[in-house]
């Protein structure tokens, strides 16, 4: 019997929020999609990328699924890698992993099974499927999921911009040099200045995640991901100095619950899913 789920998520802004899209001289640019309007004019409206509240679920996933095997430092690179970044797909002599092997690969390792992954040649489709991460902002009211009561503010009261400054340690170095001008702003200042383009503390955020045709299994280790991401989750980028936290709220539109503990089914075959991380291609 197979299990589909889906969670509706909405999250608030506990601090500046950073995606970057591209990179214009010394500004990070945040990441943008076109949203066309109802009178058919075009918004670019900012946005954090499926692809990255994904990579954050599966990072979470990871350290959750570390804690329950205790493998730290005891896998190759390339297998560490696909466990909490996606993996690559690489020339292999090794045979893809399918049929039985795979349905055993699933059954040890949710990691694999609900967020997938490139091992050797051959990518492992995983069950899981996420939404970009939307403002509710009035240029987006079109593509969001549910309504909103109260004033809606526009992308231009959430887009802010804000400046840093960084000291090149190195001009401090012996050998190396210091322009007399630096103390007056000359072009051989020690002291880069760049800008981040950011949205503001208070906006919120809606996004989605489902579960498709997954296993009882699955839908625990999931749910375990979504309580933690509630719990410690961020978004975007630059969280080693504060951007990116947020509180989340999240509802699961069909009731019910899981109704196994994963953690006690994957702790119960420990020595056969190290055998199975430790066999898979690197």
């Amino acid at each position: 019997m197979t299990v589909s789920r889906v969670w509706e998520i909405e999250m608030t802004a506990r601090s500046p929020i950073s995606h970057r899209g591209e990179l214009i001289g010394t500004t990070a640019i945040g990441r943008r999609m076109k949203i066309i309007q109802p009178d058919g004019s075009v918004e670019l409206v900012p946005v954090i990328s499926g692809n990255s509240f994904r990579g954050v679920l599966r990072r979470i996933g990871e350290e959750l699924l570390r804690d329950v095997l205790g493998y730290e430092g005891q896998l190759p690179l390339a297998v560490a890698h696909t466990l909490r970044n996606g993996g690559a797909i690489v020339k292999t002599q090794a045979e893809p992993i399918t049929g039985r092997r795979l349905h055993q690969l699933r059954e040890l390792i949710p990691q694999l099974s609900v967020f997938g992954g490139a091992i050797g040649a051959a990518p492992i489709d995983g069950c899981l499927r996420v939404g970009h991460v939307v403002p509710i902002v009035t240029e987006a009211t079109r593509i969001l999921r549910r309504t909103y009561e109260g004033p809606i503010p526009s992308r231009f009261d959430i887009e802010a911009l804000e400046s840093y400054s960084h000291l090149d340690v190195t001009a401090s170095h012996a050998g190396t040099t210091v322009d007399t001008d630096a103390e007056t702003g000359g072009s051989g200042s020690p002291v880069m200045r760049y800008d981040i383009e950011t949205l503001a503390p208070g906006t919120r955020f809606e996004s989605w995640v489902q579960l498709v045709r997954g296993s009882d299994l699955d839908h625990a280790f999931a749910e375990d991901v979504l309580a933690e991401f509630t719990r410690s989750g961020w978004l975007g980028g630059r969280t080693g100095i504060g951007h990116g936290q947020i509180a989340t709220t999240i509802t699961e539109q069909v009731e019910g619950g899981p109704v196994v503990d994963w953690r006690e089914i994957v702790a119960a075959r420990r020595d056969e899913a190290l055998e199975t991380l430790l066999s898979l291609p690197a």
